[in-house]
């Protein structure tokens, strides 16, 4: 392998679609290998270093929600969601998983293009302990996030189930008390993606988050949405290391 080249894996049962993007990716000066399903990803996985996945979320065998999923619990190798399906709960699901961007189907190569070189370029921006700084603890309003377990604790002493996309985006809630923030801030914040992929997303989890923490949805006292702006974590924090 170059060196000077990024290898880009594109996994997509769409021969059409591999040989399409295999060509103008390198012509574009990246290495590329393209694969029709999961066994092949986790093979040139194992070959090598890749910097980035291109997978589609429609796959024979394991679909690429579930691949996405098992790559997450062993890598951070960032990966661009594509799909036949545009729905916001695919989007959401994609966000869920560990996707870094998605790009509904059909897609232009140029604009596939500018999302990886986007995708590339704000990983490599990224500290390379991103939470090296954050408080071991965060207590609010009566509530505990624990940052080392990721667990939430409410007043009462219960444990509260969260996702990974609800405790990073109510941890960057947490660490910007009282400042509005909005949608693009608080993409940025919880995995510096680019806003639009998953804008109305935001919205999806911060409902998830109020049901979490018992808060009206009509009425909320804890996380409050700020017209024109975006959402606002209205509560003393007291960080605890």
């Amino acid at each position: 392998m170059n060196g000077t080249q990024d290898h880009i894996l594109v996994v997509d049962d769409d021969p059409e679609i591999r040989h399409l993007l295999k060509e103008y990716l390198e012509r574009n000066g990246y290495q590329v290998t393209a694969v029709a399903e999961g066994g092949g990803m986790w093979m040139s996985l194992e070959r090598g270093r890749v910097d980035l996945i291109v997978l589609d979320l429609m796959l024979p065998g394991a679909d690429g929600l579930e691949l996405c999923r098992n790559l997450r619990a062993r890598s951070k190798v960032p990966v661009i969601m594509l799909t036949a399906r545009g729905d916001e709960m695919d989007r959401v699901l994609g966000l869920e998983m560990g996707a870094d961007d998605y790009v509904p189907k059909p897609f232009s190569a140029r604009e596939l293009l500018a999302r990886i070189k986007g995708v590339l370029r704000r990983v490599r921006d990224l500290p390379i302990d991103p939470l090296a700084e954050t408080p071991g603890r965060l207590e609010f309003g009566g509530w505990r996030l624990d940052c080392r377990t990721q667990h939430l604790t409410s007043p009462e002493g219960v444990v509260v189930p969260l996702s990974q996309a609800e405790y990073r985006l109510l941890q960057a809630l947490l660490l910007h008390p009282n400042r509005a923030l909005t949608r693009d801030q608080l993409l940025e914040l919880t995995r510096g993606r680019e806003a639009h992929p998953f804008d109305r997303s935001v919205d999806v989890l911060i409902g998830r988050l109020r049901r979490h923490l018992a808060d009206d949805a009509r009425e909320p006292e804890l996380i409050k949405t700020v017209r024109g702006r975006g959402y606002m974590l209205a509560a003393r924090v007291n960080p605890v290391r």
